[in-house]
C-alpha cells in the first residue's frame, strides 16, 4: 500500500480545506455587504450562513462516514471536495444572498472531509503511530489557518469575489491531486447496511453512545468541542474589550500562537503520546485545555494571555490523542461510521455555540464581567477531562 503518498495526500487536503476557508473569512463581511446593502443584514446573514452549514453537516455526517466504509474512502473524499469547489464557485458567482444560504447548506452536507480523512488515518496507520498523524493533520490545520486570511486579504484588495475563485481553484486542483496519486485505504464492503438506523444522525448517535468506551469518548469530545468552540468564538471580543487591543495585535497573536501550535504538533505530538500513552495524553491536555480558559477569565495583564497561549499549545497534544484512542477503540471495518457520527457531534458544538457564546458574552459585559464566559467553557473541558479519566483505557 502507498501509505507515503496517501498521507502526503491527506495533509494537503487539510491544509486546502484551512487555507480556502481562511481565504474567504476577512471577504465574508464584504461580500455580504455588498449583497444585502448594510452591515447589520450582513452579519444575520452570516450567522444563517454558518448555522445552516454545521446543521446540514450535522445530519449527513453519519451518511458520509457509512458511505465510505461501503464504497471505500477515496470516492467519498473526493465528491466531499468537489462540492466544497462548487461552494466556493457559488459564492464568487452569486448575485443574491438566498443563494449562499442554498448553496453552504449544501456544501455542509457534502462535509465528509475530517470524516473521511480521520478514517483513512485509522486504516493505513499503525495505532500506536495514529497520535503522531493526527498530529500532523493539526499542524496542516493550522498552517491553512495562518496562511488563509493573509491571502484572502491582499486577494480581496483586488476584488472582493477573487479569494473564492482561488478557493475554488485549490479545491478542484486537491481533487486532481487525489485522484491521480490517492490510492484506496480500504475496500468498501458491499454488505455494509444503510439502515434509517445507522445513517440518520440521531440513531448514529445512539448507537455511539451505547457502547461503552465510545460513548464516554463521545461525551467528552462534545464537552471539549463546546469548550473550545466557545475560546475561539469569544477570544477576539473578550481581549478587545479587556485590554483594547486593535486588529494588528489580535492578528499578530492568534498568528504566533497558530504557528507555535503547528510546530509542536508536526514534532512533538507524537513523542509525547508514544511516551504517556493515549489515555494519559488525553487527560494532561484537556487539563491544560482548563487552565488555558479559566486562567484568561480571570488574566488581568496581556503577558498573562500571551502565557496562556502557550499553555493551550501545549494542551493542543489531548486533541491528538483522544482521536488517536478514539480510532483505537473502532472497529476496522467502522472507522468511517464512527468517525461521522464524532463528526456529527463537532456539528452540533457548530451550529449551536457561536449563537449562544454570543449571547452569554453580551449579557456578561452588562455585568462587566466579560470572563464568565470562559468560566463556562472551563467547566465544559472540565467535564471532558473527568470523562476521559473514567474511561478505561484501550489496549
Amino acid at each position: 500500500m502507498r501509505r507515503a503518498p496517501a498521507l502526503s495526500f491527506l495533509l494537503v487536503t487539510v491544509f486546502i480545506d484551512m487555507l480556502g476557508l481562511g481565504l474567504i473569512v476577512p471577504i465574508v463581511p464584504a461580500l455580504l455587504t455588498d449583497l444585502t446593502g448594510h452591515a447589520g443584514g450582513a452579519a444575520r446573514w452570516s450567522g444563517l450562513i454558518g448555522s445552516g452549514y454545521g446543521l446540514l453537516q450535522f445530519l449527513s455526517a453519519p451518511l458520509l462516514g457509512r458511505l465510505s466504509d461501503r464504497h471505500g474512502r477515496r470516492p467519498v473524499l473526493l465528491a466531499s471536495l468537489s462540492c466544497l469547489g462548487v461552494d466556493y464557485l457559488a459564492h464568487a458567482a452569486s448575485p443574491t444572498v438566498w443563494l449562499l444560504v442554498l448553496f453552504h447548506a449544501v456544501a455542509g452536507a457534502c462535509a465528509g472531509t475530517n470524516t473521511v480523512v480521520n478514517a483513512y488515518i485509522a486504516d493505513v496507520t499503525a495505532p500506536e503511530l495514529r497520535a503522531r498523524a493526527f498530529g500532523l493533520v493539526g499542524a496542516a490545520f493550522g498552517l491553512g489557518f495562518v496562511a488563509g486570511p493573509t491571502v484572502g486579504g491582499l486577494l480581496g484588495a483586488v476584488d472582493v469575489r477573487l479569494p473564492f475563485y482561488a478557493a475554488a481553484g485549490l479545491a478542484f486542483a486537491n481533487v486532481l491531486y487525489g485522484w491521480l496519486v490517492l490510492p484506496e485505504s480500504r475496500p468498501g464492503d458491499r454488505g455494509t447496511p444503510l439502515g434509517r438506523g445507522v445513517v440518520n444522525p440521531v440513531g448514529a448517535l445512539a448507537a455511539v453512545l451505547r457502547r461503552p468506551v465510545l460513548g464516554r469518548l463521545a461525551w467528552a469530545r462534545l464537552s471539549a468541542d463546546v469548550a473550545r468552540m466557545t475560546g475561539q468564538v469569544i477570544w477576539t471580543f473578550f481581549v478587545t474589550v479587556r485590554f483594547g487591543w486593535g486588529t494588528a495585535q489580535v492578528g499578530v497573536v492568534m498568528a504566533a500562537g497558530a504557528l507555535a501550535g503547528v510546530a509542536f504538533q508536526a514534532r512533538l505530538v507524537g513523542p509525547i503520546v508514544r511516551r504517556l500513552g493515549d489515555k494519559r495524553a488525553a487527560v494532561l491536555g484537556g487539563a491544560l485545555g482548563v487552565v488555558t480558559l479559566a486562567g484568561t477569565a480571570a488574566a488581568s495583564a496581556p503577558w498573562v494571555v500571551y502565557v496562556l497561549q502557550a499553555v493551550g499549545v501545549l494542551g493542543s497534544v489531548g486533541g491528538a490523542a483522544a482521536q488517536a484512542w478514539l480510532s483505537r477503540a473502532t472497529g476496522a471495518d467502522e472507522q468511517g461510521t464512527v468517525q461521522g457520527a464524532v463528526t456529527g457531534i463537532g456539528a452540533i458544538a457548530e451550529t449551536a455555540v457561536p449563537v449562544a457564546a454570543g449571547a452569554a458574552f453580551a449579557w456578561s459585559l452588562t455585568c462587566d464581567q466579560p470572563g464568565l464566559v470562559f468560566l463556562g467553557a472551563a467547566a465544559f473541558a472540565a467535564v471532558s477531562v473527568l470523562l476521559l479519566a473514567a474511561t478505561p483505557a484501550t489496549n
